[in-house]
């Protein structure tokens, strides 16, 4: 930016430099799997610890749902608000969110009950 006394300059050049010098500079980000493949798939959907979208490729959604139910603990029972409570930090689509993991077989869901049935666990 130079001021010449009457206005000032923006010279908007300078902040594309910037980024791509700042994108150089952070640190790699760190994989969301250990498998490249799945961490592949991932990265393409989840951003800052959000779901940026739900994939329309059944595969891919397989990915993100095995990577979404790990937020409930195996053998915890949760009522359908507490189920909502926990997806809509992920994505504002909690419906959806709910069904692909009831219909996937990640939760199952009794009586507006739900718990973990499915999916990858850490022992």
């Amino acid at each position: 930016m130079d001021r010449d006394g009457h206005g000032l300059t923006l010279h908007t050049e300078h902040f594309g430099a910037a980024a791509r010098a700042a994108a150089e500079a952070a640190p790699p980000p760190e994989p969301l799997s250990d498998d490249p493949a799945q961490d592949a798939v991932l990265s393409a959907f989840v951003r800052d610890g959000r779901l940026t979208s739900i994939p329309a490729q059944h595969s891919k959604r397989l990915v993100v749902l095995d990577h979404l139910v790990r937020v409930f603990e195996p053998g915890v029972r949760y009522p359908e608000r507490e189920v909502n409570a926990l997806l809509a930090v992920w994505h504002p689509d909690v419906a959806a969110l709910r069904r692909y993991l009831v219909d996937e077989q990640f939760l199952t869901r009794e009586a507006g009950i739900y718990w973990r049935s499915g999916g990858y666990v850490d022992i």
